[in-house]
């Protein structure tokens, strides 16, 4: 055991004093046999050297494939690179049918507020059966084409809803803004409140109890800005009056007036019902907004 170690020992030593013996590298005309030139040299220098070359190569190599148009010709890297420009492509196109799909959303509102269109009494009668045939079946049985309908009514509701509460539809009929407290309102109905203004609850305005077939009235004068059905609401009617007001009356049973109206105080607008998902028996829904915010009703009109 211990002659073995020295052996190894010894085979280490003499490797070392091989690396410091020095050499002598010669260049010479092989014509003339002229020295050129001399250089002292060891294994050890040589070791360096080489081991230098080597890293010095395997820098340049990695900058020359990870800095440089070249990368695209290695085998599976340009792949890697193809699919992350085609996700991030993809990521915008799907951004961009979303904004065509938003921008013509847009444009149909504006379009259908211009022109007055509106469903007829026929059509309402369709949407009500479609919308009660839905509630009594199954996800799996539902008419994708309904689904889709009434989804771009409530989109369309929301969007013109959102560009008249925020102060830029015409307000030519009343030039001068007054406070809420000196203006007179209409009480579009009259009968017991079940649910007062909660805006935190997502309530923002109030149910007025009333008999079958009452009348809905306009609170002021003002111009209709939507005479439409949605599937929550039901049948809906917007009132864009004076001083950035807007009136809203929701779940009517028969609506009396066309988008483009102009409506007067006291004017019978709308028939109260029981129309939408979110009602569970004949009432008023009514909403007052007031420069873009909804406001309780109770506090300027007497039910």
């Amino acid at each position: 055991m211990f002659e073995g170690n020295k052996k190894e020992n010894s085979r280490w030593e003499r490797w070392k004093e091989q690396l410091k013996h020095t050499y002598r590298l010669v260049l010479m005309n092989n014509d003339t046999f002229e020295e050129v030139g001399s250089y002292r040299l060891n294994l050890l220098n040589v070791y360096l050297l080489a081991s230098t070359l080597l890293v010095v190569l395997a820098i340049l190599v990695f900058a020359l494939i990870a800095f440089t148009p070249i990368k695209r010709y290695i085998p599976g890297y340009d792949n890697v690179v193809n699919v992350q420009a085609i996700d991030e492509l993809n990521d915008q196109i799907e951004q961009l049918q979303e904004d065509l799909e938003a921008q013509q959303t847009y444009t149909d509102n504006f379009k259908r507020l211009l022109t007055g269109e509106v469903q007829t009494a026929q059509d309402l009668e369709n949407d009500v059966a479609a919308a009660q045939t839905t509630s009594d079946t199954t996800m799996e049985e539902v008419s994708p084409n309904n689904v889709d309908a009434e989804m771009r009514r409530e989109m369309e509701l929301a969007e013109i809803g959102v560009i008249a509460q925020s102060g830029r539809a015409a307000d030519s009929f009343a030039p001068r803004s007054k406070p809420l407290e000196q203006l007179f309102f209409v009480s579009p109905a009259t009968g017991e409140i079940s649910a007062g203004f909660k805006p935190d609850e997502g309530h923002q305005g109030v149910d007025v109890l009333a008999p079958k077939n009452t009348p809905i009235k306009a609170a002021m004068d003002g111009y209709v800005f939507i005479s439409d059905w949605t599937l929550e609401t039901g049948n809906t009617i917007g009132i864009q009056h004076g001083n950035n007001l807007i009136t809203f009356y929701k779940h009517n049973s028969v609506l009396l007036k066309k988008a483009g109206s102009f409506v007067k105080a006291g004017e019978a607008i709308a028939i109260i019902g029981n129309t939408g998902t979110l009602t569970d028996g004949p009432h008023l829904h009514f909403e007052l907004w007031y420069k873009g915010n909804p406001v309780d009703p109770t506090d300027y009109i007497s039910f």
